[in-house]
């Protein structure tokens, strides 16, 4: 048996899991070398944060808007 599950801000949704505190604040989680966006939250889509784009070129919005940041933690997921 086979199963794919698509769910969305998948990555962001588990670390919430762990920081609730973070629920309704906007989300990134970056790539293996913290290269790319890998995972937003909605609130973080809404400030116009777009899938797969590298963080250097956001930083100052991420710094503007108190957006939290995550390294990918593939273990957790």
């Amino acid at each position: 048996m086979y199963a794919l599950v698509d769910c969305n801000n998948f990555y962001v949704s588990c670390e919430r899991l762990f920081r609730p505190d973070l629920h309704t604040r906007p989300v990134l989680v970056l790539s293996n070398n913290d290269g790319c966006v890998v995972s937003r939250s909605l609130e973080a889509k809404r400030l116009g944060v777009k899938m797969a784009v590298p963080f250097f070129q956001i930083q100052d919005l991420v710094s503007q808007h108190d957006i939290t940041v995550f390294s990918s933690n593939y273990a957790l997921y």
